[in-house]
Protein backbone atom coordinates (compact mmCIF):
# COMPACT_ATOMS: atom_id res chain seq x y z
CA UNK A 1 0.00 0.00 0.00
CA UNK A 2 1.26 3.55 -1.26
CA UNK A 3 1.58 6.15 1.54
CA UNK A 4 0.55 9.95 0.75
CA UNK A 5 3.14 12.16 0.44
CA UNK A 6 0.55 15.32 0.63
CA UNK A 7 0.22 17.61 3.48
CA UNK A 8 -3.50 18.30 4.47
CA UNK A 9 -5.28 21.61 6.19
CA UNK A 10 -4.55 21.68 9.93
CA UNK A 11 -7.39 20.02 12.00
CA UNK A 12 -8.57 18.42 9.10
CA UNK A 13 -8.05 15.18 11.48
CA UNK A 14 -10.62 16.57 14.04
CA UNK A 15 -13.53 16.68 11.48
CA UNK A 16 -15.22 13.54 11.33
CA UNK A 17 -17.14 12.89 8.11
CA UNK A 18 -21.28 13.01 7.98
CA UNK A 19 -22.53 9.93 8.62
CA UNK A 20 -25.33 8.56 6.45
CA UNK A 21 -28.23 6.48 7.37
CA UNK A 22 -27.22 3.10 6.12
CA UNK A 23 -29.63 0.45 4.50
CA UNK A 24 -31.28 -2.15 6.55
CA UNK A 25 -29.86 -5.60 6.04
CA UNK A 26 -32.81 -7.93 5.09
CA UNK A 27 -34.34 -9.29 8.09
CA UNK A 28 -36.05 -12.59 9.16
CA UNK A 29 -39.33 -11.19 7.02
CA UNK A 30 -37.27 -11.10 4.07
CA UNK A 31 -37.70 -7.28 3.95
CA UNK A 32 -35.32 -4.45 4.24
CA UNK A 33 -36.37 -1.39 6.12
CA UNK A 34 -34.14 2.00 6.21
CA UNK A 35 -35.97 4.15 8.53
CA UNK A 36 -32.50 6.19 9.43
CA UNK A 37 -32.69 9.03 7.28
CA UNK A 38 -35.95 11.15 7.68
CA UNK A 39 -37.27 10.26 4.04
CA UNK A 40 -40.34 10.38 2.91
CA UNK A 41 -41.94 6.86 2.63
CA UNK A 42 -43.74 7.88 -0.19
CA UNK A 43 -42.88 8.71 -3.91
CA UNK A 44 -43.03 12.34 -5.01
CA UNK A 45 -46.76 13.10 -6.13
CA UNK A 46 -47.79 12.27 -9.27
CA UNK A 47 -47.88 15.20 -11.52
CA UNK A 48 -44.53 15.80 -10.02
CA UNK A 49 -43.08 12.03 -12.04
CA UNK A 50 -45.43 13.56 -14.55
CA UNK A 51 -43.63 16.91 -15.08
CA UNK A 52 -40.10 15.30 -14.72
CA UNK A 53 -40.71 12.58 -16.76
CA UNK A 54 -41.41 15.29 -19.77
CA UNK A 55 -38.40 17.58 -18.75
CA UNK A 56 -36.15 14.92 -18.37
CA UNK A 57 -34.94 14.84 -21.98
CA UNK A 58 -33.57 18.39 -21.95
CA UNK A 59 -32.88 18.31 -18.70
CA UNK A 60 -29.30 16.74 -18.56
CA UNK A 61 -26.97 17.59 -21.12
CA UNK A 62 -27.30 21.61 -20.32
CA UNK A 63 -26.50 23.66 -17.43
CA UNK A 64 -29.33 24.58 -15.15
CA UNK A 65 -30.08 27.96 -14.65
CA UNK A 66 -27.71 29.18 -11.50
CA UNK A 67 -30.89 32.04 -10.98
CA UNK A 68 -33.32 29.45 -11.11
CA UNK A 69 -35.69 31.74 -11.96
CA UNK A 70 -39.17 29.94 -11.53
CA UNK A 71 -38.55 28.14 -8.73
CA UNK A 72 -37.32 31.58 -6.95
CA UNK A 73 -40.25 33.30 -8.51
CA UNK A 74 -42.90 30.72 -7.29
CA UNK A 75 -41.12 30.42 -3.85
CA UNK A 76 -41.60 34.12 -3.59
CA UNK A 77 -45.04 34.21 -3.71
CA UNK A 78 -45.90 31.64 -1.78
CA UNK A 79 -44.25 33.33 1.32
CA UNK A 80 -44.81 36.62 0.42
CA UNK A 81 -41.34 37.54 -0.03
CA UNK A 82 -38.68 39.08 -2.60
CA UNK A 83 -36.80 37.01 -4.64
CA UNK A 84 -34.22 38.72 -3.48
CA UNK A 85 -34.56 37.58 -0.27
CA UNK A 86 -34.20 33.94 -1.73
CA UNK A 87 -30.79 31.97 -1.57
CA UNK A 88 -31.12 28.17 -3.05
CA UNK A 89 -28.44 25.17 -2.41
CA UNK A 90 -28.36 21.40 -2.55
CA UNK A 91 -30.27 20.56 0.08
CA UNK A 92 -30.52 23.04 3.23
CA UNK A 93 -27.59 21.28 4.17
CA UNK A 94 -25.76 22.79 1.63
CA UNK A 95 -27.47 26.43 2.30
CA UNK A 96 -26.43 25.89 5.87
CA UNK A 97 -22.96 25.71 4.71
CA UNK A 98 -23.27 28.90 2.51
CA UNK A 99 -24.13 30.58 5.71
CA UNK A 100 -21.25 29.67 7.77
CA UNK A 101 -18.80 30.47 5.05
CA UNK A 102 -20.69 33.41 4.38
CA UNK A 103 -20.53 34.88 7.90
CA UNK A 104 -17.87 33.52 9.76
CA UNK A 105 -14.09 34.12 9.81
CA UNK A 106 -11.50 31.27 10.87
CA UNK A 107 -12.12 31.53 14.93
CA UNK A 108 -15.38 33.03 14.56
CA UNK A 109 -18.22 30.84 16.72
CA UNK A 110 -21.09 29.23 15.83
CA UNK A 111 -23.86 28.24 18.15
CA UNK A 112 -26.04 25.58 18.15
CA UNK A 113 -28.24 23.17 20.64
CA UNK A 114 -26.88 19.32 21.48
CA UNK A 115 -27.88 16.87 20.14
CA UNK A 116 -29.11 19.00 17.01
CA UNK A 117 -28.19 18.45 13.71
CA UNK A 118 -25.33 16.04 12.91
CA UNK A 119 -24.05 18.22 10.03
CA UNK A 120 -23.61 21.47 12.21
CA UNK A 121 -20.41 21.11 13.78
CA UNK A 122 -18.81 19.11 10.61
CA UNK A 123 -20.08 22.42 8.89
CA UNK A 124 -18.34 25.06 11.17
CA UNK A 125 -15.08 22.78 11.32
CA UNK A 126 -14.73 22.44 7.93
CA UNK A 127 -15.27 26.26 7.48
CA UNK A 128 -12.77 27.14 10.26
CA UNK A 129 -15.12 28.53 12.21
CA UNK A 130 -15.73 27.62 16.29
CA UNK A 131 -18.59 25.35 17.16
CA UNK A 132 -20.50 26.15 20.56
CA UNK A 133 -23.03 23.26 21.51
CA UNK A 134 -25.13 23.83 24.47
CA UNK A 135 -26.45 21.26 25.75
CA UNK A 136 -30.54 20.45 25.97
CA UNK A 137 -32.38 21.02 28.30
CA UNK A 138 -34.06 17.95 30.23
CA UNK A 139 -37.00 17.17 28.18
CA UNK A 140 -34.45 17.24 24.94
CA UNK A 141 -35.60 20.44 24.22
CA UNK A 142 -33.24 23.96 22.90
CA UNK A 143 -32.51 25.24 26.54
CA UNK A 144 -32.46 29.30 24.61
CA UNK A 145 -31.83 30.47 28.18
CA UNK A 146 -28.49 29.01 28.22
CA UNK A 147 -27.70 29.96 24.65
CA UNK A 148 -28.86 33.47 25.32
CA UNK A 149 -25.91 33.50 28.19
CA UNK A 150 -23.32 31.61 25.81
CA UNK A 151 -23.32 34.36 23.31
CA UNK A 152 -19.97 36.06 23.51
CA UNK A 153 -18.35 38.57 21.26
CA UNK A 154 -16.87 36.48 18.66
CA UNK A 155 -20.78 34.47 18.08
CA UNK A 156 -21.70 35.24 14.89
CA UNK A 157 -24.55 32.68 13.86
CA UNK A 158 -26.96 30.95 15.89
CA UNK A 159 -28.82 27.89 14.45
CA UNK A 160 -32.38 26.98 16.16
CA UNK A 161 -33.27 23.68 14.82
CA UNK A 162 -37.21 23.74 15.00
CA UNK A 163 -38.40 21.21 15.00
CA UNK A 164 -35.20 19.78 16.06
CA UNK A 165 -33.55 16.47 14.74
CA UNK A 166 -32.73 14.33 16.14
CA UNK A 167 -35.52 14.78 19.58
CA UNK A 168 -38.56 16.00 17.28
CA UNK A 169 -39.10 19.02 20.20
CA UNK A 170 -39.71 22.40 19.41
CA UNK A 171 -39.51 25.80 21.01
CA UNK A 172 -42.32 28.45 21.65
CA UNK A 173 -42.83 31.42 20.09
CA UNK A 174 -42.61 32.86 23.42
CA UNK A 175 -39.24 31.38 23.75
CA UNK A 176 -37.91 32.23 20.71
CA UNK A 177 -39.19 36.13 21.20
CA UNK A 178 -37.57 36.12 24.63
CA UNK A 179 -34.30 34.72 22.98
CA UNK A 180 -34.04 37.39 20.61
CA UNK A 181 -34.56 40.01 22.80
CA UNK A 182 -31.17 38.83 24.04
CA UNK A 183 -29.35 38.20 20.86
CA UNK A 184 -27.23 41.27 19.86
CA UNK A 185 -28.13 42.26 16.29
CA UNK A 186 -25.51 41.69 14.50
CA UNK A 187 -26.10 37.77 15.24
CA UNK A 188 -27.69 36.39 12.52
CA UNK A 189 -29.80 33.51 13.76
CA UNK A 190 -31.03 30.67 11.60
CA UNK A 191 -34.60 29.16 11.94
CA UNK A 192 -33.72 25.55 10.59
CA UNK A 193 -37.38 24.57 9.60
CA UNK A 194 -36.26 21.46 7.68
CA UNK A 195 -39.42 19.51 9.33
CA UNK A 196 -41.67 22.51 9.66
CA UNK A 197 -44.58 20.49 8.17
CA UNK A 198 -45.09 17.96 10.47
CA UNK A 199 -45.32 20.26 13.23
CA UNK A 200 -48.82 20.48 15.00
CA UNK A 201 -47.93 22.42 18.24
CA UNK A 202 -49.99 25.79 17.85
CA UNK A 203 -47.46 27.40 20.21
CA UNK A 204 -44.80 27.10 17.48
CA UNK A 205 -42.91 29.70 16.17
CA UNK A 206 -43.18 30.74 12.24
CA UNK A 207 -39.41 31.42 11.38
CA UNK A 208 -41.34 33.64 8.43
CA UNK A 209 -42.81 35.86 10.89
CA UNK A 210 -40.02 36.24 12.55
CA UNK A 211 -37.45 36.68 9.50
CA UNK A 212 -40.47 39.58 8.99
CA UNK A 213 -39.80 41.50 11.86
CA UNK A 214 -36.42 40.84 12.77
CA UNK A 215 -33.44 42.30 10.94
CA UNK A 216 -30.70 39.65 11.94
CA UNK A 217 -33.47 36.27 11.38
CA UNK A 218 -33.05 34.06 7.98
CA UNK A 219 -34.98 30.78 7.67
CA UNK A 220 -34.08 27.35 6.06
CA UNK A 221 -36.37 24.96 4.35
CA UNK A 222 -36.03 21.82 2.11
CA UNK A 223 -38.06 19.69 -0.18
CA UNK A 224 -36.21 16.51 1.24
CA UNK A 225 -38.72 15.97 3.73
CA UNK A 226 -42.74 16.69 3.28
CA UNK A 227 -42.17 16.61 -0.71
CA UNK A 228 -40.04 13.75 -0.66
CA UNK A 229 -37.16 14.89 -3.25
CA UNK A 230 -34.46 14.09 -0.83
CA UNK A 231 -32.62 12.65 -3.72
CA UNK A 232 -33.50 15.65 -6.07
CA UNK A 233 -31.24 17.97 -3.28
CA UNK A 234 -33.07 21.30 -3.18
CA UNK A 235 -33.07 23.68 -0.68
CA UNK A 236 -33.10 27.77 0.32
CA UNK A 237 -32.86 30.06 2.57
CA UNK A 238 -35.34 32.93 3.57
CA UNK A 239 -33.15 35.96 4.54
CA UNK A 240 -32.17 39.74 4.76
CA UNK A 241 -30.87 40.90 1.25
CA UNK A 242 -27.18 41.16 2.18
CA UNK A 243 -27.14 37.66 3.98
CA UNK A 244 -29.07 36.09 0.71
CA UNK A 245 -26.63 38.08 -1.55
CA UNK A 246 -23.89 36.93 0.35
CA UNK A 247 -25.14 33.50 0.28
CA UNK A 248 -25.44 33.51 -3.59
CA UNK A 249 -21.53 34.78 -3.54
CA UNK A 250 -20.15 31.62 -1.91
CA UNK A 251 -22.81 28.74 -3.33
CA UNK A 252 -21.53 26.14 -5.77
CA UNK A 253 -22.35 27.03 -9.15
CA UNK A 254 -25.23 25.05 -10.76
CA UNK A 255 -25.15 22.97 -7.83
CA UNK A 256 -29.24 22.99 -8.03
CA UNK A 257 -30.45 20.99 -11.12
CA UNK A 258 -32.57 21.69 -13.44
CA UNK A 259 -34.82 18.48 -12.77
CA UNK A 260 -34.42 19.59 -8.81
CA UNK A 261 -35.61 23.19 -9.93
CA UNK A 262 -38.56 21.43 -11.93
CA UNK A 263 -40.09 19.27 -9.51
CA UNK A 264 -39.86 21.44 -6.67
CA UNK A 265 -42.33 23.94 -8.86
CA UNK A 266 -44.33 21.48 -9.62
CA UNK A 267 -44.11 20.22 -5.88
CA UNK A 268 -45.58 23.93 -4.79
CA UNK A 269 -48.22 23.88 -6.97
CA UNK A 270 -49.66 20.68 -5.18
CA UNK A 271 -49.35 21.47 -1.73
CA UNK A 272 -53.07 20.49 -1.78
CA UNK A 273 -52.43 17.31 -2.72
CA UNK A 274 -49.37 17.23 -0.57
CA UNK A 275 -50.98 18.30 2.70
CA UNK A 276 -52.78 14.94 2.42
CA UNK A 277 -49.59 12.89 2.97
CA UNK A 278 -48.71 15.02 5.24
CA UNK A 279 -51.13 14.52 7.59
CA UNK A 280 -50.98 10.75 6.74
CA UNK A 281 -47.43 11.06 8.02
CA UNK A 282 -48.91 13.01 11.40
CA UNK A 283 -50.58 10.07 11.93
CA UNK A 284 -48.38 7.13 11.66
CA UNK A 285 -45.99 9.28 14.18
CA UNK A 286 -48.84 9.46 16.28
CA UNK A 287 -49.90 5.74 16.34
CA UNK A 288 -46.12 4.59 16.44
CA UNK A 289 -45.64 6.56 19.24
CA UNK A 290 -48.24 5.58 21.19
CA UNK A 291 -46.98 1.70 20.29
CA UNK A 292 -44.10 2.29 21.45
CA UNK A 293 -44.83 4.10 24.66
CA UNK A 294 -47.16 0.95 25.00
CA UNK A 295 -44.01 -1.40 24.88
CA UNK A 296 -42.79 0.47 28.32
CA UNK A 297 -40.11 2.38 25.47
CA UNK A 298 -39.78 5.89 26.67
CA UNK A 299 -40.55 8.18 23.81
CA UNK A 300 -40.21 12.12 23.50
CA UNK A 301 -42.91 13.92 21.87
CA UNK A 302 -42.49 14.63 18.36
CA UNK A 303 -43.12 17.57 15.79
CA UNK A 304 -41.15 15.91 12.79
CA UNK A 305 -41.48 13.07 11.37
CA UNK A 306 -39.28 10.86 12.90
CA UNK A 307 -39.23 9.56 16.76
CA UNK A 308 -36.39 9.88 19.76
CA UNK A 309 -36.61 7.19 22.32
CA UNK A 310 -33.92 8.59 24.82
CA UNK A 311 -32.30 5.17 25.69
CA UNK A 312 -28.92 6.06 27.53
CA UNK A 313 -26.73 3.45 27.79
CA UNK A 314 -29.23 1.30 25.83
CA UNK A 315 -29.15 2.56 22.68
CA UNK A 316 -26.61 0.64 21.06
CA UNK A 317 -28.47 -2.61 21.76
CA UNK A 318 -32.02 -1.30 20.56
CA UNK A 319 -30.55 -0.41 17.60
CA UNK A 320 -28.57 -4.05 16.91
CA UNK A 321 -32.39 -5.55 17.88
CA UNK A 322 -34.17 -3.19 14.93
CA UNK A 323 -31.31 -4.26 12.94
CA UNK A 324 -31.56 -8.30 13.51
CA UNK A 325 -34.67 -7.42 12.40
CA UNK A 326 -34.24 -6.25 9.32
CA UNK A 327 -34.80 -2.48 10.17
CA UNK A 328 -32.08 0.23 10.31
CA UNK A 329 -32.53 3.54 12.48
CA UNK A 330 -30.29 5.75 13.52
CA UNK A 331 -28.39 5.27 16.78
CA UNK A 332 -26.79 7.47 18.82
CA UNK A 333 -24.51 5.31 21.06
CA UNK A 334 -25.08 6.43 25.10
CA UNK A 335 -27.82 9.26 23.94
CA UNK A 336 -30.89 7.44 21.92
CA UNK A 337 -32.38 5.93 19.11
CA UNK A 338 -33.91 7.69 15.79
CA UNK A 339 -36.87 6.06 14.17
CA UNK A 340 -38.01 7.65 10.99
CA UNK A 341 -41.36 7.51 10.49
CA UNK A 342 -42.15 4.43 7.87
CA UNK A 343 -45.57 3.50 5.78
CA UNK A 344 -47.93 1.71 8.37
CA UNK A 345 -46.28 -1.71 7.79
CA UNK A 346 -42.97 -0.22 8.42
CA UNK A 347 -44.30 1.47 11.36
CA UNK A 348 -46.18 -1.85 12.82
CA UNK A 349 -42.70 -4.19 12.37
CA UNK A 350 -40.96 -1.48 14.67
CA UNK A 351 -43.17 -1.97 17.19
CA UNK A 352 -43.18 -5.79 16.52
CA UNK A 353 -39.38 -5.66 16.78
CA UNK A 354 -39.68 -3.87 20.23
CA UNK A 355 -41.83 -6.28 21.26
CA UNK A 356 -39.46 -9.18 19.89
CA UNK A 357 -36.72 -7.64 21.73
CA UNK A 358 -38.76 -8.03 25.33
CA UNK A 359 -39.27 -11.51 24.40
CA UNK A 360 -35.93 -12.27 24.32
CA UNK A 361 -34.60 -10.47 27.61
Amino acid sequence: MSTTTQSFRPGLEQIAAYRAGKPAPVGPSGRSIKLSSNENPYPPLPAVVAHLAEVLPHAISRYPSIAAEELTAALAQRFDVATENLALGAGSVEVAAQLIHAMTAPGDEVMFAWRSFEAYPILVRVAGAVPVEVALDADSRHDLQAMADAVTDRTRLIFVCNPNNPTGTVVSEAELEAFMARVPSNVLVVVDEAYVHFDRNSDSPSGIDFFRRYSNVAVLHTFSKAYGLAGLRVGYAIAPVPVAEALRKVSVPFAVSRLAQDAAVASLAAEGELQLRIDEMVTERDRLTAGLRATGLPVVPSQANFVWLPLGEASAAMGAAFEAQGISVRTFAGEGVRVSIGDPEENDAVVAAVIAAANRV
